[in-house]
């Protein structure tokens, strides 16, 4: 078994804006699908319209994120060499490609159903229905369907993950963890 060699994992890591967009993704989804789950506990009114509200706004966040995650993705992230063979690769490629279709089919479904029901955001105006209002009903359901399979795939892929760090003992998990808590795991890597 070959020593754990800091250097050639910091050297490996993705960049720290790779790493942020990647976290804040997370981060926003499960905000998202959690709110989505939870909103039928509240009464119709006011909290409910807000927290609505907040859904829609995060929703608008995770867009703009999703857009500048693909342009730098593009144009800006640091290349890291892959990890595992070509099998490993070819189906974490797979895997990312079904990530950004579900999230980008999710949030264009969450937004053609707040424009399709007419929503209001925190009552300081309400989103125009552009004839949209019959279908709403219909983008609500496979916005609900995106999510739940982009939250089941975003599952698989944190289990990928892992089974790289705990199985594998490659460097996948901690190159997008923060340098601070991927300094913080204990060395498990056989080979880089």
């Amino acid at each position: 078994m070959a020593r754990f060699d800091p250097a050639r994992v910091r050297a490996a890591r993705y960049d720290a804006t790779s790493i942020t967009l990647h976290w804040t993704t997370a981060a926003l989804v499960a905000a998202l699908w959690l709110i989505g789950q939870t909103i039928g506990f509240f009464p119709r009114g006011g909290l409910r319209a807000g927290y609505l509200a907040l859904h829609i706004t995060l929703g608008v966040t995770l867009a703009l994120v999703l857009v500048f995650r693909l342009a730098w993705r593009r144009w800006g992230a640091t290349e890291v060499p892959e990890l595992g063979g070509r099998l490993l690769a070819g189906m974490a490629r797979a895997g990312h490609i079904a990530l950004y279709g579900l999230l980008l089919l999710a949030v264009t479904l969450g937004a053609l159903t707040a424009i399709g029901q007419g929503d209001s955001l925190f009552g300081l105006f309400t989103l125009p229905s552009f004839g949209l209002g019959g279908l709403a009903r219909e983008f609500w359901s496979l916005h609900a369907l995106a999510a739940n399979a982009l939250l089941a795939l975003a599952g698989v892929h944190a289990l990928a993950a892992l089974g790289h760090h705990v199985l594998l003992r490659d460097a996948t998990l901690r190159r997008m963890l923060p340098a601070r808590i991927a300094r913080a795991l204990p060395p498990r890597e056989a080979g880089g």
